[in-house]
């Protein structure tokens, strides 16, 4: 009989992206029109439909260990075989080696998924949900627009981590230190720390707006 860590290894053809993180659950569309990339999604779209999405390190040169599978959703053909594409972020992985590097890059990969929780994530859910509200009608307030949470924010502690996550701007690395931990705890503690941050950031510069109004 097959051992459960065995059925859990697959190889998974790999898609490195510059300061791309993906997250499960999130929506990423792309356009492909690099050749070999091209050779991919029409080889991956006869079989499962699924890739691995990983974030470019500038810094080391190569692609994370920790990535995100996605699945194609929807895709259409464009001229020159160039194509438009929405995926879905599936369940995370880790690269064990690599199987071949041309014509694009494939991976022995297994995936990866938070430790069952210790302790009770509801009072943690609710500060962060809490902080997130505060984030955006400061923002609504400095921009003069309206912005708003969406209804469907998920209300699940390691569903919000991963929004929250997937959210956050400009700080690539930062989001691949949140897709690797496996504590949903820890996570939510960093991102209530980066919101804490934002919403004290945000706070000074409206009441700097307000005095010059």
């Amino acid at each position: 009989m097959a051992s459960s860590s065995s059925i859990a290894v697959r190889e998974l053809p790999l898609f490195p992206l510059g300061e791309v993180v993906l997250f499960p659950n999130r929506p990423l569309p792309l356009h492909i029109f690099e050749f070999r990339y091209r050779i991919m999604m029409n080889t991956i779209l006869e079989s499962d439909r699924r890739f691995g999405v990983l974030m470019w390190d500038p810094v080391e040169g190569k692609p994370a260990k920790v990535g995100c599978c996605a699945e194609i959703i929807h895709f259409q053909r464009l001229p020159d075989d160039r194509m438009k594409m929405l995926t879905l972020g599936q369940q995370r992985f880790r690269v064990l080696d690599y199987v071949r590097e041309k014509p694009y890059l494939v991976g022995l990969v297994e995936w990866i998924e938070d430790k069952p929780a210790e302790t009770d994530l509801r009072g943690i859910t609710k500060e962060v949900t809490q902080l997130l509200r505060d984030v955006v009608h400061l923002s609504s307030k400095l921009t003069e627009q309206r912005i708003e949470l969406p209804e469907d924010l998920p209300d699940l502690p390691i569903e919000l981590s991963y929004w929250i996550a997937s959210n956050l701007y400009g700080v690539a690395s930062e989001q691949q230190g949140l897709l690797e931990m496996q504590d949903t705890l820890k996570r939510l503690e960093r991102e209530v720390e980066i919101l804490t941050s934002t919403r004290n950031h945000l706070a000074a510069r409206t009441v700097i707006k307000d005095a010059f109004n």
